[in-house]
């Protein structure tokens, strides 16, 4: 089956048999672009992220894809080499099936963890760049580079938001540019976007993936 027509088949939003039903994918759409939402992808995340994709209907244009539930199992960090190899194996399946332009993380994290996410000098502890702060508790970044760099051309869009745990209107803000982004059709448009309402932030994203992963 070709691509396309692979795509075209999943626009009842069932996943096809190759795709572990387990992982509760749901399919919308057919054709490019395709966006692939993943939450709830580790520990107790599920409970401040999985009920956003839940809720999103399917795009106007392209694929949508969702895993709303990844993993309950205990906390093991997206940076940790073992994740996407572990717990993290069905991201992967997904990926290598359909090839998504689009990737996004949502995430949640603790108000005292705030400083380890978006502090100046997570570069040097981490070994990745610090989030941006957006709007209500959210933050937004890149993707883990064990991902990123493997599985990823350049030009693809990944992006990871940082929902602050119980805070209704973070979780409130992200789903709006949730629902931004399953309409989105690449890189680019997100970037045009972002660029007006958060130019600052936009600005740092765009330096720091230049500086981590080279030119855009």
């Amino acid at each position: 089956m070709k691509a396309d027509e692979k795509r075209e088949a999943f626009s009842d939003g069932n996943p096809p048999a190759a795709i572990p039903a387990k992982v509760g994918i749901r399919i919308y759409g057919s054709g490019r672009p395709v966006r692939l939402l993943v939450a709830g992808l580790h520990g107790e995340e599920w409970k401040d992220t999985t009920g956003i994709l839940e809720k999103l209907k399917p795009p106007e244009t392209g694929t949508l894809a969702l895993i709303p539930l990844v993993s309950r199992e205990k906390y093991v960090s997206t940076l940790d080499p073992r994740y996407y190899p572990g717990m993290g194996k069905p991201i992967i399946e997904t990926v290598e099936k359909l090839e998504p332009e689009i990737y996004i993380e949502l995430h949640s994290y603790g108000r005292e963890n705030f400083e380890k996410l978006a502090g100046k000098d997570r570069i040097d502890r981490a070994g990745v760049p610090a989030y941006s702060i957006l709007k209500a508790g959210v933050l937004l970044g890149s993707v883990s580079p064990h991902i990123r760099r493997k599985y990823f051309p350049k030009e693809a869009l990944c992006l990871s938001f940082e929902i602050e745990k119980g805070n209704l209107a973070s979780r409130e803000f992200a789903s709006l540019m949730v629902e931004k982004i399953k309409e989105i059709g690449s890189r680019d448009e997100f970037i045009t976007c972002l660029r007006k309402e958060f130019p600052e932030q936009a600005k740092k994203a765009v330096e720091d993936y230049r500086r981590f992963y080279g030119e855009i």
